[in-house]
């Protein structure tokens, strides 16, 4: 769920029965079980919550799905950003109105934000996930990979239900433990999550006073600026140079627009000093963004630049603004293997993109950028069709 490039897991599910038996399971549960009363957790709680703790071998088969195909970004966008979540968040914003101006008046997160993050996460409470979040988290901590990070999660879930906030049967979410209309972890609940109706107890399940102002309240505390956007769609000038839209040279809107960055619609830009980084998600001939402090706090709560942009956009449809002016291109997505071969060439001409992995992060787009340049092609960074058959070339 935290990775910079959305992905659709296609591949077979990888055998993991080698990895983590029954036996080893059990003998894994006695020691989380001292690690939780160690950590102040109530004995009667960790018993209870351990009595009944099952090793879910589907948990350890989704987490190390290795997917076949790269999802580009208008694949992306296009199943997260219909017509009938925009119309049914538009509903929701009405419905909710009264509470979303009084959360924004107190945390300073604009409603339609909180609302396109509902969205995203769980299509506005439809779907929180049915798995048993201790059994998921136990399971994820018994097994090596990422035993540090799980153990930790699995002691604040306890820490949940010690508090008395959910009982076990209902504590119901995601095959990684994400949970509730906006899908917290554990640890982000413990920390940030708020008892917004102030009944003295924190419900992200079912109440929504509790789930407005927890996520408010994490968004605000993380780093939200209130009467700021998130970003907006931008124009770019004929001749400009690509290597800029790399998302990390940040300048104030006015220095972008004095490189002749326009508004989408071509209007000027407005005369801010607001920093902003420029990224184009599909590459040079897709739409272009300038992003600002508010988008970089999304990206903190899922590190998908494809995931921050859908909620940004999201919340401006909802808001009433409209489509975007450029559409991203009808482009084949890169299957994992392609990457991986593309990074092997770009590896072999001397531009560093790291160990060949098949997923295209930084490191490979900026090796990317480095050929492009070096072949007076447009240095976006953008691995696609074209660019692998560049470099088969």
């Amino acid at each position: 769920m935290r990775r910079l490039i959305a992905l659709v897991v296609l591949a077979a599910p990888m055998s993991v029965t080698a990895s983590l038996d029954q036996p080893a399971f059990q003998a894994c549960l006695e020691d989380l079980r001292t690690q939780a009363v160690d950590q102040g957790i109530d004995r009667g709680t960790v018993d209870a919550a351990f009595a009944g703790l099952e090793l879910q071998e589907r948990v350890l088969e989704l987490d190390r799905s290795q997917p076949e195909f790269l999802q580009t970004f208008g694949q992306y966008l296009g199943t997260r950003v219909t017509d009938s979540r925009v119309e049914r968040g538009r509903e929701l914003l009405r419905e909710h109105a009264a509470l979303l101006e009084q959360i924004h008046a107190t945390y300073g997160v604009q409603p339609h934000y909180l609302v396109a993050l509902w969205g995203l996460e769980t299509n506005f409470g439809s779907y929180f996930g049915t798995m048993p979040v201790l059994d998921s988290l136990a399971t994820l901590a018994c097994d090596q990979r990422r035993s540090d990070y799980f153990t930790g999660e699995l002691v604040e879930a306890l820490r949940i239900l010690d508090a008395g906030h959910i009982d076990q049967d209902s504590m119901r979410g995601s095959w990684a433990g994400a949970m509730g209309h906006t899908q917290f972890m554990p640890s982000t609940f413990t920390r940030y999550a708020v008892d917004g109706s102030g009944n003295g107890r924190i419900d992200l399940w079912n109440d929504l006073e509790d789930v407005f102002a927890s996520s408010a309240n994490y968004l605000a505390r993380i780093g939200w600026r209130d009467g700021e956007r998130w970003g907006r769609e931008v124009r770019i000038p004929d001749g400009f140079d690509w290597s800029q839209a790399d998302g990390r040279e940040r300048r104030s809107v006015r220095a972008w627009a004095d490189k002749g960055v326009r508004a989408a619609d071509g209007t000027p830009l407005p005369d801010s000093d607001i920093e902003a980084a420029l990224i184009v998600p599909a590459g040079h001939q897709g739409p272009a963004f300038l992003v600002y402090n508010n988008f970089r706090q999304i990206m903190r709560w899922n590190t998908s630049t494809s995931y921050a942009l859908a909620v940004g956009h999201l919340a401006d449809r909802i808001a009433g603004m409209g489509t975007l002016h450029t559409q991203p291109p009808d482009e084949t997505a890169l299957r994992r293997e392609e990457v991986k071969e593309m990074q092997q060439r770009l590896n072999a001409l001397g531009f560093d993109s790291g160990r060949p992995d098949g997923i295209a992060g930084r490191m490979t787009r900026s090796a990317l950028r480095e050929f492009q340049l070096s072949r007076d092609l447009p240095a976006d960074g953008h691995p696609n069709q074209a660019m692998l058959q560049a470099l088969r070339r």
